[in-house]
Protein backbone atom coordinates (compact mmCIF):
# COMPACT_ATOMS: atom_id res chain seq x y z
CA UNK A 1 0.00 0.00 0.00
CA UNK A 2 3.07 2.34 0.72
CA UNK A 3 4.56 1.71 -2.53
CA UNK A 4 1.62 2.64 -3.82
CA UNK A 5 0.86 5.89 -2.63
CA UNK A 6 4.61 6.84 -3.04
CA UNK A 7 3.84 6.41 -6.81
CA UNK A 8 0.69 8.36 -6.75
CA UNK A 9 2.03 11.14 -5.43
CA UNK A 10 5.40 11.12 -7.53
CA UNK A 11 2.91 10.51 -10.64
CA UNK A 12 0.88 13.87 -9.02
CA UNK A 13 3.84 15.90 -8.33
CA UNK A 14 5.77 15.44 -11.69
CA UNK A 15 2.57 15.73 -14.02
CA UNK A 16 1.39 18.93 -11.83
CA UNK A 17 4.73 20.56 -11.81
CA UNK A 18 6.59 19.84 -15.30
CA UNK A 19 4.22 21.76 -17.64
CA UNK A 20 4.50 24.66 -15.26
CA UNK A 21 8.21 24.44 -15.76
CA UNK A 22 8.15 24.16 -19.62
CA UNK A 23 5.60 27.40 -19.02
CA UNK A 24 8.66 29.05 -17.15
CA UNK A 25 10.77 28.50 -19.42
CA UNK A 26 9.36 29.33 -22.19
CA UNK A 27 8.80 33.05 -20.41
CA UNK A 28 5.24 32.81 -20.38
CA UNK A 29 3.28 33.90 -17.72
CA UNK A 30 2.39 31.51 -14.74
CA UNK A 31 0.15 32.65 -13.38
CA UNK A 32 -2.19 33.03 -16.10
CA UNK A 33 -1.92 28.83 -16.28
CA UNK A 34 -3.23 29.05 -12.86
CA UNK A 35 -6.19 30.99 -12.75
CA UNK A 36 -9.83 29.63 -11.96
CA UNK A 37 -12.64 29.40 -12.97
CA UNK A 38 -10.20 29.27 -16.59
CA UNK A 39 -11.14 32.06 -18.76
CA UNK A 40 -7.38 33.19 -20.37
CA UNK A 41 -6.94 31.90 -24.13
CA UNK A 42 -3.45 31.65 -24.02
CA UNK A 43 -2.40 29.21 -26.83
CA UNK A 44 -2.94 30.21 -30.10
CA UNK A 45 -3.65 27.26 -32.03
CA UNK A 46 -2.65 26.42 -35.67
CA UNK A 47 -4.75 25.97 -38.40
CA UNK A 48 -5.85 22.79 -40.10
CA UNK A 49 -3.34 20.87 -42.30
CA UNK A 50 -3.42 18.23 -44.53
CA UNK A 51 -0.07 16.91 -43.98
CA UNK A 52 -0.61 16.06 -40.34
CA UNK A 53 -4.22 14.63 -40.60
CA UNK A 54 -3.23 12.27 -42.56
CA UNK A 55 -0.21 11.33 -41.05
CA UNK A 56 -1.47 10.69 -37.73
CA UNK A 57 -4.76 8.81 -39.22
CA UNK A 58 -1.83 6.71 -40.93
CA UNK A 59 0.37 6.22 -37.14
CA UNK A 60 -3.38 5.63 -35.89
CA UNK A 61 -5.03 2.91 -38.50
CA UNK A 62 -1.21 1.50 -38.76
CA UNK A 63 -1.11 0.99 -34.18
CA UNK A 64 -4.53 -0.60 -34.50
CA UNK A 65 -4.63 -2.72 -37.56
CA UNK A 66 -2.65 -5.36 -35.75
CA UNK A 67 -5.62 -5.85 -32.92
CA UNK A 68 -8.59 -5.76 -35.69
CA UNK A 69 -7.09 -8.30 -37.69
CA UNK A 70 -6.63 -10.72 -35.25
CA UNK A 71 -9.91 -9.96 -34.03
CA UNK A 72 -11.30 -10.59 -37.30
CA UNK A 73 -9.46 -13.78 -37.88
CA UNK A 74 -10.51 -15.42 -34.29
CA UNK A 75 -14.39 -14.32 -35.34
CA UNK A 76 -14.11 -15.86 -38.40
CA UNK A 77 -12.72 -19.03 -37.24
CA UNK A 78 -14.92 -19.24 -34.27
CA UNK A 79 -17.99 -19.25 -36.72
CA UNK A 80 -19.71 -22.18 -35.98
CA UNK A 81 -16.66 -24.23 -34.51
CA UNK A 82 -16.73 -26.32 -31.71
CA UNK A 83 -12.66 -26.50 -32.27
CA UNK A 84 -12.45 -22.42 -31.04
CA UNK A 85 -10.90 -22.34 -28.10
CA UNK A 86 -13.41 -19.80 -26.77
CA UNK A 87 -16.30 -21.90 -28.06
CA UNK A 88 -16.91 -23.40 -24.35
CA UNK A 89 -17.07 -20.41 -22.82
CA UNK A 90 -19.49 -18.55 -24.69
CA UNK A 91 -22.16 -21.46 -24.71
CA UNK A 92 -21.53 -21.87 -20.73
CA UNK A 93 -21.89 -17.80 -21.28
CA UNK A 94 -24.91 -18.38 -23.32
CA UNK A 95 -26.54 -21.22 -21.10
CA UNK A 96 -25.93 -19.15 -18.07
CA UNK A 97 -27.90 -15.57 -19.24
CA UNK A 98 -30.54 -17.85 -20.30
CA UNK A 99 -30.51 -19.31 -16.50
CA UNK A 100 -30.53 -15.92 -15.03
CA UNK A 101 -33.57 -14.91 -16.44
CA UNK A 102 -34.76 -11.14 -16.89
CA UNK A 103 -33.28 -8.01 -17.49
CA UNK A 104 -33.38 -6.42 -13.43
CA UNK A 105 -36.30 -4.18 -12.95
CA UNK A 106 -33.56 -1.74 -12.03
CA UNK A 107 -32.00 -2.08 -15.43
CA UNK A 108 -35.16 -0.99 -16.68
CA UNK A 109 -35.79 2.29 -14.63
CA UNK A 110 -32.25 2.94 -15.38
CA UNK A 111 -33.44 3.02 -19.22
CA UNK A 112 -36.30 4.87 -18.71
CA UNK A 113 -34.48 7.41 -16.76
CA UNK A 114 -31.39 7.75 -19.22
CA UNK A 115 -33.94 8.74 -22.22
CA UNK A 116 -35.87 10.92 -20.11
CA UNK A 117 -33.00 12.83 -18.99
CA UNK A 118 -31.69 12.71 -22.76
CA UNK A 119 -34.80 14.48 -23.94
CA UNK A 120 -34.62 17.00 -21.24
CA UNK A 121 -30.85 17.66 -22.58
CA UNK A 122 -31.24 18.19 -26.03
CA UNK A 123 -34.75 20.06 -25.05
CA UNK A 124 -35.34 23.56 -24.17
CA UNK A 125 -38.81 23.65 -21.70
CA UNK A 126 -39.32 26.62 -20.09
CA UNK A 127 -40.10 25.15 -16.80
CA UNK A 128 -36.29 23.29 -17.51
CA UNK A 129 -34.47 26.22 -17.22
CA UNK A 130 -33.22 25.98 -13.88
CA UNK A 131 -32.06 22.69 -14.34
CA UNK A 132 -31.09 22.78 -17.64
CA UNK A 133 -27.66 23.28 -17.73
CA UNK A 134 -27.32 20.61 -15.09
CA UNK A 135 -28.39 17.33 -16.86
CA UNK A 136 -25.15 15.50 -17.42
CA UNK A 137 -24.52 14.20 -14.33
CA UNK A 138 -28.01 12.53 -14.22
CA UNK A 139 -28.08 11.34 -17.83
CA UNK A 140 -24.53 9.53 -17.18
CA UNK A 141 -25.43 8.12 -13.75
CA UNK A 142 -28.64 6.43 -15.73
CA UNK A 143 -26.26 5.37 -18.08
CA UNK A 144 -24.31 3.49 -15.08
CA UNK A 145 -27.21 1.82 -13.87
CA UNK A 146 -27.47 0.68 -17.40
CA UNK A 147 -24.87 -1.07 -18.39
CA UNK A 148 -24.27 -2.51 -14.99
CA UNK A 149 -27.94 -4.01 -15.35
CA UNK A 150 -26.61 -5.41 -18.35
CA UNK A 151 -23.66 -7.36 -16.96
CA UNK A 152 -25.63 -8.65 -14.13
CA UNK A 153 -28.38 -9.96 -16.82
CA UNK A 154 -25.41 -11.63 -18.61
CA UNK A 155 -23.29 -13.01 -15.32
CA UNK A 156 -25.30 -12.76 -12.53
CA UNK A 157 -22.83 -10.08 -11.13
CA UNK A 158 -22.00 -6.58 -11.14
CA UNK A 159 -19.87 -3.75 -9.36
CA UNK A 160 -22.90 -1.89 -8.42
CA UNK A 161 -24.76 -5.51 -6.41
CA UNK A 162 -21.35 -6.94 -5.68
CA UNK A 163 -18.94 -4.94 -4.95
CA UNK A 164 -20.70 -1.73 -3.56
CA UNK A 165 -17.75 0.02 -1.50
CA UNK A 166 -15.55 -0.21 -4.73
CA UNK A 167 -17.86 1.15 -6.94
CA UNK A 168 -18.82 4.10 -4.96
CA UNK A 169 -15.01 4.61 -4.36
CA UNK A 170 -15.16 5.18 -8.06
CA UNK A 171 -16.88 8.42 -7.60
CA UNK A 172 -14.53 10.77 -5.78
CA UNK A 173 -11.40 9.04 -7.28
CA UNK A 174 -13.47 9.95 -10.92
CA UNK A 175 -13.57 14.03 -9.57
CA UNK A 176 -9.80 13.73 -8.67
CA UNK A 177 -8.68 12.14 -11.76
CA UNK A 178 -10.84 14.30 -13.98
CA UNK A 179 -9.82 17.22 -12.62
CA UNK A 180 -6.12 16.89 -12.97
CA UNK A 181 -6.89 16.68 -16.93
CA UNK A 182 -8.53 19.76 -16.99
CA UNK A 183 -5.44 20.70 -14.98
CA UNK A 184 -3.16 19.25 -18.20
CA UNK A 185 -5.56 21.22 -20.55
CA UNK A 186 -4.64 24.37 -18.92
CA UNK A 187 -1.36 24.11 -21.28
CA UNK A 188 -2.77 23.15 -24.17
CA UNK A 189 -6.17 24.18 -24.40
CA UNK A 190 -7.62 21.76 -26.91
CA UNK A 191 -11.06 22.34 -24.83
CA UNK A 192 -13.00 24.86 -23.20
CA UNK A 193 -17.21 24.81 -21.86
CA UNK A 194 -19.95 27.01 -22.78
CA UNK A 195 -23.35 27.46 -21.68
CA UNK A 196 -22.75 27.57 -18.19
CA UNK A 197 -23.13 31.19 -18.16
CA UNK A 198 -20.83 33.46 -15.56
CA UNK A 199 -19.33 31.12 -11.95
CA UNK A 200 -17.90 32.15 -9.01
CA UNK A 201 -15.32 29.88 -8.35
CA UNK A 202 -17.33 28.08 -5.91
CA UNK A 203 -20.23 27.14 -8.38
CA UNK A 204 -17.69 26.38 -10.75
CA UNK A 205 -16.30 24.01 -8.63
CA UNK A 206 -19.04 22.38 -7.58
CA UNK A 207 -20.79 22.17 -10.67
CA UNK A 208 -17.97 20.46 -12.65
CA UNK A 209 -17.07 18.43 -9.59
CA UNK A 210 -20.13 16.09 -9.89
CA UNK A 211 -20.10 15.25 -13.63
CA UNK A 212 -15.91 14.91 -13.30
CA UNK A 213 -17.14 11.92 -10.85
CA UNK A 214 -19.23 10.00 -13.18
CA UNK A 215 -16.27 9.19 -15.32
CA UNK A 216 -14.44 6.35 -13.77
CA UNK A 217 -17.65 4.02 -12.84
CA UNK A 218 -18.40 5.33 -16.93
CA UNK A 219 -15.68 3.57 -18.36
CA UNK A 220 -15.28 0.85 -16.16
CA UNK A 221 -18.59 0.15 -15.53
CA UNK A 222 -18.51 -0.63 -19.74
CA UNK A 223 -15.49 -2.61 -19.29
CA UNK A 224 -17.00 -4.97 -17.06
CA UNK A 225 -20.13 -5.26 -19.15
CA UNK A 226 -17.92 -5.83 -22.58
CA UNK A 227 -16.01 -8.51 -20.67
CA UNK A 228 -19.14 -10.48 -20.63
CA UNK A 229 -18.93 -10.59 -24.41
CA UNK A 230 -16.21 -13.00 -25.60
CA UNK A 231 -16.55 -11.55 -29.08
CA UNK A 232 -14.78 -8.28 -27.72
CA UNK A 233 -11.47 -9.59 -27.25
CA UNK A 234 -11.19 -12.28 -29.71
CA UNK A 235 -7.74 -13.74 -30.01
CA UNK A 236 -6.22 -11.13 -27.76
CA UNK A 237 -5.55 -13.77 -25.45
CA UNK A 238 -2.63 -15.27 -27.26
CA UNK A 239 -1.48 -12.22 -29.30
CA UNK A 240 1.92 -10.34 -28.99
CA UNK A 241 4.03 -10.59 -25.55
CA UNK A 242 5.84 -7.62 -24.31
CA UNK A 243 7.87 -8.67 -21.57
CA UNK A 244 10.46 -5.57 -19.79
CA UNK A 245 13.30 -8.36 -19.17
CA UNK A 246 15.10 -4.88 -17.05
CA UNK A 247 12.07 -3.38 -15.66
CA UNK A 248 14.34 -0.59 -13.58
CA UNK A 249 15.70 0.15 -17.20
CA UNK A 250 12.68 0.48 -19.31
CA UNK A 251 10.93 2.24 -16.19
CA UNK A 252 13.53 5.24 -16.33
CA UNK A 253 13.47 5.42 -20.09
CA UNK A 254 9.43 5.92 -20.33
CA UNK A 255 10.12 8.20 -16.48
CA UNK A 256 12.50 10.38 -18.73
CA UNK A 257 10.06 10.47 -21.92
CA UNK A 258 7.31 11.19 -20.40
CA UNK A 259 9.24 14.08 -18.07
CA UNK A 260 10.30 15.53 -20.98
CA UNK A 261 7.18 15.38 -22.76
CA UNK A 262 5.51 16.93 -19.85
CA UNK A 263 7.73 19.95 -20.02
CA UNK A 264 7.42 20.58 -23.54
CA UNK A 265 3.45 20.75 -23.13
CA UNK A 266 4.75 24.23 -21.66
CA UNK A 267 7.18 24.83 -25.07
CA UNK A 268 5.01 23.46 -27.57
CA UNK A 269 1.68 22.79 -26.90
CA UNK A 270 0.37 22.54 -30.92
CA UNK A 271 3.07 20.10 -31.24
CA UNK A 272 2.75 17.63 -28.19
CA UNK A 273 -1.55 18.46 -27.37
CA UNK A 274 -1.46 14.26 -27.69
CA UNK A 275 0.74 13.85 -24.81
CA UNK A 276 -2.15 14.55 -23.07
CA UNK A 277 -3.95 11.40 -23.21
CA UNK A 278 -0.31 9.48 -23.15
CA UNK A 279 2.18 11.06 -20.53
CA UNK A 280 0.18 10.06 -17.52
CA UNK A 281 -0.28 6.77 -18.26
CA UNK A 282 3.45 6.63 -19.11
CA UNK A 283 4.10 8.25 -15.83
CA UNK A 284 2.32 5.84 -13.75
CA UNK A 285 3.78 2.74 -15.21
CA UNK A 286 7.68 4.09 -15.11
CA UNK A 287 7.44 4.60 -11.40
CA UNK A 288 5.37 0.62 -11.36
CA UNK A 289 8.07 -0.24 -13.15
CA UNK A 290 10.95 1.20 -10.88
CA UNK A 291 9.17 0.20 -7.89
CA UNK A 292 9.03 -3.60 -9.41
CA UNK A 293 5.31 -3.46 -8.73
CA UNK A 294 3.01 -5.02 -11.45
CA UNK A 295 1.35 -2.95 -14.17
CA UNK A 296 -1.51 -3.05 -16.24
CA UNK A 297 0.95 -4.07 -19.11
CA UNK A 298 1.84 -7.41 -16.76
CA UNK A 299 -0.69 -10.17 -18.55
CA UNK A 300 0.95 -9.15 -21.90
CA UNK A 301 4.02 -11.32 -21.10
CA UNK A 302 1.92 -14.59 -21.89
CA UNK A 303 0.34 -12.14 -24.70
CA UNK A 304 -2.96 -11.39 -23.06
CA UNK A 305 -4.62 -8.19 -24.54
CA UNK A 306 -8.28 -9.35 -23.41
CA UNK A 307 -8.26 -6.65 -19.99
CA UNK A 308 -6.71 -3.47 -22.02
CA UNK A 309 -8.51 -3.81 -25.07
CA UNK A 310 -12.00 -3.83 -23.40
CA UNK A 311 -10.59 -0.90 -21.47
CA UNK A 312 -9.74 1.13 -24.59
CA UNK A 313 -13.00 -0.43 -26.28
CA UNK A 314 -15.01 0.78 -23.35
CA UNK A 315 -13.66 4.47 -23.20
CA UNK A 316 -14.48 4.83 -27.21
CA UNK A 317 -18.13 3.91 -26.55
CA UNK A 318 -18.47 6.09 -23.72
CA UNK A 319 -16.49 8.41 -25.70
CA UNK A 320 -19.42 8.15 -28.58
CA UNK A 321 -22.16 8.89 -26.01
CA UNK A 322 -20.45 11.74 -24.24
CA UNK A 323 -19.70 13.78 -27.24
CA UNK A 324 -23.19 12.37 -29.10
CA UNK A 325 -25.32 13.71 -25.77
CA UNK A 326 -22.97 17.43 -25.34
CA UNK A 327 -23.42 18.26 -28.91
CA UNK A 328 -27.44 19.64 -28.22
CA UNK A 329 -27.03 20.73 -24.99
CA UNK A 330 -26.67 23.55 -23.11
CA UNK A 331 -23.79 23.47 -21.03
CA UNK A 332 -21.65 21.46 -23.65
CA UNK A 333 -17.82 21.75 -24.23
CA UNK A 334 -16.15 22.81 -28.01
CA UNK A 335 -12.69 21.45 -29.02
CA UNK A 336 -10.16 24.08 -30.47
CA UNK A 337 -7.51 20.88 -31.38
CA UNK A 338 -4.62 22.28 -33.73
CA UNK A 339 -4.05 20.80 -37.36
CA UNK A 340 -6.69 17.89 -37.11
CA UNK A 341 -9.62 20.59 -36.55
CA UNK A 342 -11.46 19.46 -39.55
CA UNK A 343 -13.80 16.90 -40.22
CA UNK A 344 -16.12 16.78 -36.88
CA UNK A 345 -18.08 13.81 -35.60
CA UNK A 346 -20.51 15.56 -33.22
CA UNK A 347 -17.95 18.56 -31.68
CA UNK A 348 -14.93 16.02 -31.58
CA UNK A 349 -12.52 16.46 -34.56
CA UNK A 350 -12.99 12.97 -36.22
CA UNK A 351 -9.19 11.83 -35.36
CA UNK A 352 -9.27 13.35 -31.70
CA UNK A 353 -11.58 9.88 -30.54
CA UNK A 354 -8.23 7.83 -30.82
CA UNK A 355 -7.49 9.61 -27.73
CA UNK A 356 -10.18 7.77 -26.26
CA UNK A 357 -8.40 4.28 -26.51
CA UNK A 358 -5.48 5.69 -24.61
CA UNK A 359 -8.12 7.19 -21.73
CA UNK A 360 -9.55 3.94 -21.05
CA UNK A 361 -6.25 2.58 -20.12
CA UNK A 362 -5.91 5.36 -17.99
CA UNK A 363 -8.74 4.27 -16.24
CA UNK A 364 -7.57 0.84 -15.56
CA UNK A 365 -4.17 2.01 -14.43
CA UNK A 366 -5.46 4.46 -12.04
CA UNK A 367 -8.16 2.15 -10.50
CA UNK A 368 -5.78 -0.33 -10.54
CA UNK A 369 -3.12 1.85 -8.71
CA UNK A 370 -5.53 3.95 -6.13
CA UNK A 371 -8.04 0.89 -5.69
CA UNK A 372 -8.09 -3.07 -5.05
CA UNK A 373 -9.74 -3.77 -8.69
CA UNK A 374 -11.30 -7.23 -10.21
CA UNK A 375 -14.13 -7.11 -12.18
CA UNK A 376 -17.12 -9.10 -10.71
CA UNK A 377 -18.91 -11.09 -13.13
CA UNK A 378 -16.57 -9.80 -16.01
CA UNK A 379 -13.21 -10.60 -16.27
CA UNK A 380 -13.69 -12.52 -13.21
CA UNK A 381 -16.32 -15.13 -14.65
CA UNK A 382 -15.51 -15.13 -18.36
CA UNK A 383 -11.45 -16.05 -16.87
CA UNK A 384 -12.61 -19.06 -14.79
CA UNK A 385 -15.18 -20.52 -17.49
CA UNK A 386 -12.19 -20.08 -20.41
CA UNK A 387 -9.58 -21.68 -17.63
CA UNK A 388 -11.82 -24.53 -18.37
CA UNK A 389 -10.72 -24.91 -21.84
CA UNK A 390 -7.56 -23.37 -22.86
CA UNK A 391 -6.10 -21.34 -19.99
CA UNK A 392 -5.48 -24.56 -18.03
CA UNK A 393 -3.11 -25.11 -20.51
CA UNK A 394 -0.74 -21.87 -19.59
CA UNK A 395 0.38 -19.61 -17.20
CA UNK A 396 -2.08 -17.89 -15.04
CA UNK A 397 -2.60 -13.81 -15.62
CA UNK A 398 -2.50 -11.00 -13.38
CA UNK A 399 -6.27 -11.13 -13.10
CA UNK A 400 -6.42 -14.42 -12.52
CA UNK A 401 -3.85 -14.60 -9.62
Amino acid sequence: MRSRWVILSWALALGAGLPLLGVWLAGKPVAAYLEFPPTTQVVAHEPFSWPVFIGLAVVIAGMLAPFVMCMRRASSLAAGSTADPNHAARLALRERCASLGRFPWWGWLALFWTMGWWFLAWTRFEWMHPLQAHTFAPLWLGYIVLVNGMTCRRTGHCMLLHRPRYFLSLFPLSAAFWWFFEYLNRFVQNWHYAGGGELTEWEYLVRATLPFATVLPTVLGTAECLTASPRCSAGLDRFVTIEFKNRMTWGWVLLISSAIGLVGLGLWPDYLFSLVWVAPLLLITSLQLIRDEPTIFSETVYGDWRTLSTAALAALICGCFWEMWNFYSLARWEYAVPFVQGFKLFEMPLLGYAGYLPFGLECLAVADLCLSRKFSGGVAYYRAVEGATDLAQRKPTVAER
